[in-house]
């Protein structure tokens, strides 16, 4: 029997939900499966093929690569800040962390940028989505670990999907708010023209919502860099597990490197998805 609050009987809402939990995990399991086999393939051999390079050469890679997008300033940064995480050890936990957290951005990518897209062509799709936006930003980011880890069990690919539902929001709000404030003026001209809507939407709206666009991107990235800590706690690996274990070790220097490696880590990809939204 629920216990009763005042007046009324509890709602039985956590017995609903771990039935509906239940349900899907019998039912679509298969499902869950896929998702769990492909997400690994992807993240695994995106690990492999990043550390198959010595760690010299792809730090100067990504120096050249900061220095062509934004300036030599960023790629002079690039190079002393990574060489530095290399210096203290923690290289293949960077590697396993960009790994994690390009997974996780492209994936995001992929759905979100669709969303946000037919969210600014019906303002029906809006008014639905835009609560679930707001319910998946404002739930703790520790909750998204209890689901994530009952669908995909331990390790790296709940980290990933945890950390899709967590930063995804930004991506689709902004690339809807991108193309939604594109001038009314250029809509109708195109309109004029006799413009298709795919058109439209590729020559006309899409170009110029880009800024907002790369601005989702980069916020994405960011909410991605900040759950990796918190997906260490479900065994996902990289620096986020080099701070957890300090954490729990009160261990303060190791924890202070871990940090410093993923600010550079966060700095760097921030500065070059900024470049890339100015070019």
């Amino acid at each position: 029997m629920n216990e009763s609050t005042g007046l009324f009987p509890k709602i039985p809402l956590a017995s609903w939900i771990e039935s509906f939990v239940d349900f899907l995990t019998n039912y679509f399991s298969v499902v869950f499966d896929t998702i769990s086999t492909v997400v690994a393939f992807i993240t695994e051999n995106l690990v492999l093929a990043l550390g198959f390079l010595p760690a010299l050469l792809l730090i100067v890679i990504v120096a050249l690569f900061a220095w062509w997008i934004v300036n030599w300033k960023i790629g002079l940064f690039a190079l002393l800040g990574l060489g530095l995480i290399n210096n203290l050890g923690y290289w293949p936990e960077t590697i396993e962390t960009v790994s994690l957290v390009l997974v996780s951005v492209i994936i995001s990518m992929i759905i979100g940028i669709p969303i946000g897209i037919w969210m600014s062509q019906k303002n029906s799709v809006q008014t639905i989505v835009t609560p679930i936006l707001d319910f998946m930003q404002t739930m703790p980011a520790f909750v998204y670990l209890i689901p994530a880890v009952v669908f995909f069990s331990l390790g790296m690919v709940p980290g990933v999907i945890a950390t899709i539902i967590f930063s995804m929001p930004p991506t689709v709000r902004l690339t809807n708010l991108g193309i939604r404030q594109v001038d009314e003026e250029l809509i109708e001209a195109s309109n004029a023209f006799g413009s298709t809507t795919g058109q439209r939407l590729t020559k006309v709206q899409i170009p110029l919502g880009m800024p907002s666009i790369m601005a989702g991107i980069n916020q994405t990235i960011m909410l991605s860099l900040s759950m990796v800590v918190i997906a260490s706690m479900v065994g996902a690996p990289g620096l986020g597990t080099v701070v957890y274990r300090a954490v729990t070790q009160v261990a303060i220097g190791p924890g202070f490197e871990g940090g410093l490696s993923l600010v550079i880590l966060a700095m760097l990809l921030d500065r070059i998805t900024q470049g890339a939204n100015k070019n």
